[in-house]
């Protein structure tokens, strides 16, 4: 299935035949102080800077109605933040996994994003569009 919108994503989800925990992690585009001004044009446009984690969290899909509820949620922390990175993680003999099992592969998730290691990842932009990186 491919994957446009976040409303995919819950679908994709919930379709598994083990049930699903979604982490999330929620980053902001940063341009290092020394960045040229090639790069500043090119974050200027969306197109550049690095990655930084600001927020995780996981999710039962069931407990996301839709990207605006999620969104709702993400503005009440007061965190500013870019794009929302996801994963899902599957559970086993028809239990999804708890929040203590997602903590370990949400810290994962986490270091691998702040090593730029994005590509097992799906990011979606503040209007909960799949985000592609080039």
């Amino acid at each position: 299935m491919d994957i446009a919108e976040f409303a995919d994503l819950l679908t994709a989800a919930k379709a598994q035949p083990e049930p699903q925990r979604l982490l999330l992690v929620f980053v902001a585009a940063e341009l290092p102080e020394d960045a040229t001004e090639q790069e500043r044009q090119r974050h200027a446009e969306n197109q550049g800077g690095s990655l930084r984690p600001v927020l995780c969290v996981d999710k039962l899909p069931e407990e996301l109605a839709d990207f605006a509820g999620l969104l709702a949620e993400a503005e009440r922390t007061g965190v500013a933040w870019d794009l929302v990175f996801a994963a899902g993680l599957a559970g086993r003999v028809g239990l999804a996994p708890s929040s203590d099992e997602a903590e370990q592969p949400l810290k994962m998730m986490v270091g691998a994003i702040e090593a730029g290691s994005i590509g097992n990842f799906i990011a979606f932009d503040r209007e909960g569009q799949a985000v592609s990186f080039f």
